[in-house]
């Protein structure tokens, strides 16, 4: 694929460049709570408008149903990308009307302007072809150029990522090539040992590329509201944890092949339990108690891994060459159930292996729990990209930007 460093070499001056970006932050009250994808596409952004490109930015936020809805304006979001650029930014009020086609026609050389959510229209995620293609078509002639660099959505056949660049000319931005160089670190010739740790609610959403993971990694470890599965996999009381039962032959049979290839799953050895899920709102103290893993109480649930777990997996990290790190290993948002979490968060810091912090929740947990950014080899902008990548899929918004 050809990268943004050539299109730059071509020149822009004057060019109206559509970027892809991954705008979709979290909001709260309205308020963005963590501008990691923001500041992900600045390079490209800034690269752009500084070689002369009039630069029009779109992205989705959230999953308004096809229609416009205040709550998933990209507003705040183009606010915050003018207070990083240090500019003003121009901000349209629909995708592809009249107050679109009036700020881009507006833009001088080097100037930015962010249209309105993708989503606000149905043609952006209509599976549909010709619905996606019209969609696509009104997109097009706001541009000359196109660049995808919104990574967290590569993995949707959706108009402006994968229908978009058939009608312009086509590049990847900063973020995409970086994104895309990584995910190669873990697929091709790796490094060994190859460790990794996965986290997060559900196990389903874990199920292929574990899969894939049995002939790649040599070590597994579990943690989150997944893990519970496996426990009960094992034979385990998990007491009211989060479990899918339906996934249990498919985790059994993981853990026979895992044992057949010579790869080590590492499972909780203790967890932190209570009755209740904690109130993330007023993070009032949860109380919970430590656990074995084989004795979690019938009333209780687990909410994070505990104090023995945490060494163990940090020991099992310590000689990794190559750690992919994707989901946290408990409820982090709370203080009292975050240690499990951080104690990955720092194994990865502390070991010498290139780290990758998989997107989604985790690369949030590393922001929100304080840890430098820098000191992991990379995060990702997208979970479920990464994940798909990792799972052999192709992706969308990867294969429309290949020649």
């Amino acid at each position: 694929m050809k990268t943004i460093e050539e299109l730059l070499a071509e020149g822009v001056d004057g060019k109206r460049v559509f970027v892809r970006a991954d705008l979709n932050v979290p909001l709260a009250d309205g308020l963005i709570t963590d501008d990691g994808r923001i500041r992900a596409v600045l390079p490209t952004v800034k690269a752009l408008a500084d070689a002369g490109a009039k630069v029009v930015v779109a992205s989705h936020l959230g999953r308004p149903k096809g229609a416009p809805d205040p709550a998933f304006s990209l507003l705040p979001a183009a606010e915050r990308l003018a207070e990083l650029l240090g500019k003003p930014v121009a901000f349209a009020q629909d995708t592809v009307g009249p107050a679109a086609h009036d700020a881009v026609n507006g833009l001088e050389p080097g100037q930015v302007a962010v249209i309105e959510n993708l989503r606000f229209n149905a043609g952006e995620t209509s599976k549909d072809d010709t619905e996606r293609g019209e969609f696509a078509d009104q997109l097009a002639a706001l541009a000359d150029v196109y660049v995808g660099d919104g990574f967290g959505a590569v993995h949707r056949k959706h108009a402006s990522v994968y229908d978009l660049p058939a009608r312009l000319p086509h590049y990847a931005g900063f973020l995409i090539a970086t994104e895309v160089g990584v995910l190669k670190k873990l697929t091709e010739d790796v490094k060994r040992p190859y460790v990794v740790a996965l986290g997060g609610a559900k196990v389903s959403d874990k199920l292929a590329v574990i899969d894939q993971l049995l002939g790649k990694a040599d070590r597994l470890l579990i943690g989150g509201g997944m893990a519970y599965t496996f426990l009960k996999a094992k034979g385990y009381e998990v007491g009211i944890s989060l479990l899918q039962e339906n996934q249990l032959p498919a985790v059994t049979e993981y853990m026979e092949r895992a044992e057949k290839n010579g790869v080590e799953i590492v499972l909780p050895v203790d967890v932190l339990v209570s009755t209740e899920f904690p109130d993330l709102k007023t993070k009032a103290p949860a109380n919970p108690s430590t656990v074995a893993a084989d004795a979690i109480p019938a009333d209780q649930e687990g909410l994070d891994i505990g104090p023995e777990t945490r060494k163990l997996y940090a020991s099992k990290l310590a000689d990794a060459a190559t750690v992919f790190w994707n989901g946290p290993m408990g409820v982090f948002e709370h203080p009292d159930y975050a240690e499990g979490t951080k104690a990955v968060a720092q194994a990865l810091i502390d070991s010498s292996a290139f780290t990758v912090v998989g997107g989604g929740d985790s690369a949030a947990a590393v922001r929100t729990l304080g840890f430098d950014e820098k000191a992991f080899g990379h995060i990702s902008t997208g979970g479920g990209a990464s994940l798909e990548y990792l799972e052999g899929k192709t992706l969308p918004g990867l294969a429309a930007l290949e020649d």
